[in-house]
């Protein structure tokens, strides 16, 4: 049985429109291989590397933020959690 070819994954469509996505060519205050994620009450934005969606820690939180917001929409990604706990969390990618 074949598999059937799927389109683009949204976050990948997402990654593109708020990020360089390694290109260069994304938001002028966003560098070369990184993105935007929204965090937290206030929606405090943190621009993260691109390398974070391989650590599983980070793809909880998209996993969430997919759950619960989507990624069919013109904004970047917000990601549902208190900027506490993203802090914390990313300081652990960090090492």
């Amino acid at each position: 049985m074949a598999l059937k070819k799927t389109n683009k994954h949204p976050l990948k469509q997402i990654l593109k429109r708020c990020s360089s996505f390694g290109k260069g060519n994304g938001p002028a205050d966003v560098p070369k291989g990184h993105f935007a994620v929204y965090v937290g009450e206030n929606r405090s934005r943190y621009i993260v590397p691109i390398s974070w969606l391989a650590h599983p820690e980070f793809q909880s939180l998209l996993q969430r933020a997919e759950e619960e917001f989507g990624f069919n929409h013109d904004m970047g990604i917000t990601i549902p959690c208190e900027e506490q706990v993203f802090r914390s969390l990313t300081s652990l990618i960090r090492t």
